[in-house]
């Protein structure tokens, strides 16, 4: 990766209205009567919004193909053929009734980026690949496909659209067959950069126009199953009842009480519950639910965990039922590359802009891409922190603002 940064170019910005005007376009595909959309991977809104980025790309004059995994890739050449490709870009699916900036900005600004420096007539030493991952919010699978870490059994996950994950890859162009192909080594890529919305208040309250984030925090996942005993709500007494509900509302404000004990930034969420039987006239007999907790330090995530499993038993233990816990997921926490946050705060400062040091709350593809080489998020502000909703919205400057620092970015590690 080339570190210095050049200022033969300080002059260069994107076009601001081209990009807006693309963030239009693509908002078309799923769009909802609430302004949102609605686009989850492997949807036919999901298929047109590729088929317009990719058509973008061409008129970038990039060299656009899918890979086997289904991720859109669009290559431009460098002065040295020889040297690795530097990698940028996001995603264009979106959650259920998601928004317009989620994977979008990143995606779009990416390609703006790109066909900006073909018009300027800018080369780089590093060759230049836009990626558009595919089915980022359903589990960062066009990511996690080129470190290596997708299996048989996540090709037979069902994702939100009805197919599973090996349906959705076929239906996108690409091969589930042939995924060793998209493997991509440790240290073969000279970086990876990502503009996205932080989807979160921060940079809003604090009145900064970039976030340089240090590092992606770590999620982790358990279903939680309670087990009591199912009985006649008439019939049953108070004294006589083993409440499975009641011991998982219990658990639940345990969750609020030791994750807000312990000082940090750490989170931690209860987002489902099931009950079961489900009727009015019956004592719930189990209750399902979900554990989440996130936090750039893996240690305080077990640490807060272990409290957990305690709280837990203490409380199956006082209301007669039973309590375990089944861990479903494990995205470990990637800070991100120093030297890559250092040239986006400089490239920030050049072009006058504020900028912050700060964590991501939310996953991104950018964790996989940090396992093959030296990678960095850029943040701007969303209005509200709203973000996964059809309220989500960044600002026309705010864009901009953006996609220059990832203009200036780009140049700067390819050797612009």
């Amino acid at each position: 990766m080339t570190g210095d940064s050049r200022h033969m170019h300080d002059g260069l910005r994107v076009s601001d209205e081209r990009l807006l005007a693309q963030l239009h376009t693509l908002a078309a595909f799923g769009a909802t009567a609430e302004g949102g959309v609605q686009r989850v991977a492997y949807s036919d809104a999901d298929l047109e919004a590729r088929a317009c980025a990719m058509d973008l790309m061409r008129a970038a004059e990039l060299d656009v193909r899918i890979d086997a995994a289904g991720n859109i890739i669009g290559r431009r050449a460098g002065e040295d053929a020889e040297l690795p490709p530097l990698l940028f870009g996001s995603h264009v699916d979106s959650v259920p009734n998601g928004g317009n900036y989620d994977g979008p900005l990143g995606s779009l600004a990416a390609i703006e980026v790109a066909r900006t420096l073909t018009e300027q007539g800018v080369r780089t030493r590093h060759p230049l690949e836009v990626v558009i991952f595919q089915n980022e919010e359903g589990g960062l699978v066009g990511s996690r496909a080129m470190r290596g870490d997708l299996c048989a059994a996540d090709l037979d996950r069902v994702s939100v659209s009805g197919k599973t994950i090996g349906e959705g890859i076929v239906a996108l162009g690409g091969d589930p067959t042939a995924l060793t192909g998209v493997r991509r080594a440790p240290g073969s890529i000279a970086g990876y950069l990502e503009l996205h919305i932080e989807q979160g208040s921060v940079l809003e309250s604090a009145r900064v126009d970039i976030g340089v984030v240090e590092g992606l925090v770590g999620i982790q996942h358990w279903e939680v199953t309670v087990t009591g005993v199912a009985s006649h709500a008439g019939t049953t007494p108070m004294s006589g009842r083993r409440d499975a509900l009641l011991a998982a509302a219990r658990f639940i404000e345990a969750v609020h009480r030791v994750v807000t004990a312990m000082p940090g930034p750490q989170v931690g969420t209860v987002g489902q519950l099931a009950v079961l039987p489900g009727a009015a006239n019956v004592i719930p007999g189990r209750a399902r639910l979900t554990l989440e907790l996130r936090d750039t330090d893996e240690r305080k995530i077990h640490a807060l965990h272990e409290q957990l499993v305690i709280a837990g038993r203490e409380i199956a233990e006082s209301t007669g039922t039973a309590i375990e816990f089944r861990q479903t997921n494990m995205n470990p926490p990637a800070p991100m590359d120093e030297r890559v946050q250092r040239v986006i705060a400089e490239c920030a400062a050049r072009l006058g802009l504020s900028w912050m040091s700060m964590p991501s709350g939310a996953g991104h593809d950018a964790q996989n891409m940090a396992v093959l080489g030296p990678a960095g998020m850029i943040f701007v502000p969303s209005v509200g922190g709203i973000s996964h909703a059809p309220a989500e919205f960044t600002t026309p400057a705010d864009v901009t603002n953006g996609a220059n620092v990832l203009l200036h970015a780009v140049l700067a590690l390819s050797g612009g």
